[in-house]
């Protein structure tokens, strides 16, 4: 999962500055461009990766078929007052 994420970043012109992948859910503080934006960047994120998954892992296609296999929401920091220190000591 980790390797088709830094593929989509790569091909998007996204920098990864951290992640971290857990077995459920995974965190990244990314920049990107400003044509870019955070709806349409997940949503690659996450059908990319949920293909990709259901395809190497034949139960959970059968499990989630029809179904979202990712939540469908999100969490965003966005500019303001948290810093890249801040989102970084988080991810920590």
């Amino acid at each position: 999962c980790r390797e088709l994420l830094v593929q989509i970043c790569e091909a998007e012109g996204i920098e990864i500055l951290k992640g971290v992948v857990s077995s459920d859910h995974v965190h990244m503080h990314i920049e990107y461009a400003p044509k870019l934006n955070v709806s349409n960047i997940l949503k690659k994120f996450k059908g990319r990766t949920s293909r990709k998954l259901q395809q190497e892992y034949p139960k959970l296609k059968e499990r989630y078929w029809g179904q979202h296999f990712w939540a469908s929401g999100y969490g965003v920091w966005s500019t303001g007052n948290i810093t890249d220190e801040m989102v970084n000591e988080y991810l920590e």
